[in-house]
């Protein structure tokens, strides 16, 4: 198989600009989707509420419309020269197409792309025939992974699954409208206990875990994308003061959200 075009880490800042791709009569190559934050996808008419850390695999004729919900889109992305397209590889892998499947660890994934950019656009010595290697361990990460978890596309989802995906997009997404643990079980029609155990198994981390995760790295996208003072981020956030805030980001990242900002 062989790239077309391809992206890493593409970060829109919704706040700043009317980010959404749609295609009506499909994207026209083969697209590959790495997705980092939460987004609703339209693919044939079918509608999807999808997580970070899915991805999904476009037709190259299949109707699709995608945006960010939240303040920020990132994603992978790649199309593939349709002359050198490979159905038959990617059947024999059991890679699903036109539906986002959740995968809950893309870190390995997303690394691959990044090689994949500097391979197709380095123009080095045997750069092609390294890429094309590439794509190969890039499609047979993905099957491993799909392979080796437990699996949550959209149209799978039970509803109690439905509505802590939801609760985990809230928390990532508007950590400072997130409420207590009591609040969240509620949310979900679940028992405190009951509601840890399995937002634990769902997503292989504990709820207050997502909560700081989904904290700092709001801070981190408002820190480097905008000119919001540290008191307004850490009430942004979700913190009750910006000192709470200053010390778990030192804390977590080695550096103040002052160092972390200019860093960037």
């Amino acid at each position: 198989m062989k790239i077309g075009s391809i992206g890493y880490n593409y970060i829109h800042d919704l706040k700043k600009e009317n980010f959404v791709m749609d295609r009506p009569k499909g994207p026209g190559a083969v697209l590959l989707l790495f997705i980092k934050t939460p987004a609703l996808f339209r693919i044939k008419e079918q509608e999807y509420h999808v997580s970070e850390n899915s991805y999904i695999l476009i037709s190259r004729d299949s109707p699709c419309y995608y945006t960010g919900t939240g303040e920020i889109y990132t994603d992978d992305w790649i199309y593939f020269e349709n002359e050198y397209w490979d159905k038959q590889f990617i059947d024999k892998l059991g890679i699903p197409m036109d539906v986002p499947v959740y995968l809950g660890e893309m870190d390995e994934l997303s690394h691959l792309v990044h090689i994949l950019v500097f391979e197709h656009y380095s123009g080095a010595v045997h750069s092609e025939e390294i890429e094309r290697n590439y794509i190969d361990i890039l499609f047979l990460t993905l099957s491993r992974t799909l392979k080796s978890q437990r699996l949550l596309s959209s149209r799978q989802l039970s509803e109690k699954h439905y509505r802590l995906t939801q609760i985990r997009t809230l928390i990532m997404t508007m950590p400072d409208r997130v409420g207590n643990i009591d609040d969240l079980a509620a949310e979900a029609g679940m028992s405190r206990s009951g509601f840890q155990h399995l937002y634990k198994k769902l997503f292989g981390t504990t709820v207050i875990k997502d909560i700081i995760e989904g904290r700092l790295q709001k801070a981190k996208r408002l820190l480097s994308s905008t000119c919001l003072t540290i008191k307004e981020i850490a009430a942004v956030c979700g913190y009750s003061n910006e000192y709470s805030f200053m010390r778990q980001f030192r804390e977590r990242t080695g550096k103040t959200p002052t160092e972390y900002r200019s860093s960037m």
